[in-house]
């Protein structure tokens, strides 16, 4: 009964400051103090980062514009419009291997959660995450990224699109990776066409691989989120 009394007494007595206890020791350390942005900690090899569009060997794009990485998202920040590929004489030319491509791709970092049930839902594995996790800006129209910033960089042996599939490969072929460049017959064609990235969209007037800056995101999340107003 003694000893209950006197661990009870000098636990009153040091009761006020038992609280501060990790504050005491740890207020000598060293503080290590990360020098950003001069110093960036790197980022575990699946953090979830700036989306980006994908591209084939060829260069064609892996996107097929079939919305469901846009129906997936729980923050309603992604807006695809699809559009068919028309390689035909005097067509807007192919994009992709499949019947369509994202015309218009738009991710409103505004309302991004960075979830990632984007990348599950897409069947073409087009659409995947980054490292890249600076995207603060002072601007809210600038955080509502489009296709042409969202889309994979062209690499060796890469041809922008529009241009024709490799010959006698089919869709399915080209999500099996057989194909691993782009053909001479493909360059070839890209030589006889130099402006055919240029070509325009006669529905809508626009490049196919873009869109005029703010017209879709305006119509899709509401023309106050573009001009500064409250995000719904």
């Amino acid at each position: 009964m003694a000893d209950e009394q006197k661990r009870g007494f000098f636990a009153d007595l040091f009761a006020p400051v038992a609280g501060f206890g990790v504050t005491f020791s740890t207020m000598f350390r060293k503080v290590a103090t990360e020098e950003y942005p001069e110093v960036k900690w790197p980022t575990q090899p699946r953090y979830h980062g700036r989306h980006q569009l994908n591209r084939h060997p060829d260069g064609l794009e892996k996107c097929v514009g079939c919305e469901l990485c846009a129906w997936a998202c729980p923050a309603d920040a992604i807006f695809v419009e699809g559009a068919d590929n028309d390689d035909s004489e005097g067509g807007t030319g192919r994009y992709s291997p499949g019947e369509r491509y994202g015309r218009v791709y738009q991710i409103n970092y505004l309302r991004c959660i960075f979830c990632g049930y984007c990348i599950e839902a897409c069947p073409t594995r087009a659409l995947t995450m980054t490292n890249e996790y600076e995207l603060a800006d002072n601007n809210r129209g600038d955080l509502i990224f489009e296709k042409d910033q969202l889309l994979a960089p062209l690499r060796a042996g890469m041809l922008q699109p529009p241009h024709p599939m490799v010959r006698g490969m089919t869709e399915r072929d080209y999500y099996r990776g057989k194909v691993a460049k782009a053909t001479p017959e493909q360059e070839e064609w890209a030589r006889e066409h130099p402006h055919a990235t240029d070509a325009v969209d006669p529905t809508t007037g626009t490049q196919p691989t873009s869109t005029s800056e703010g017209m879709h995101a305006a119509d899709h999340y509401g023309a106050e989120s573009i001009m500064g107003g409250e995000d719904r």
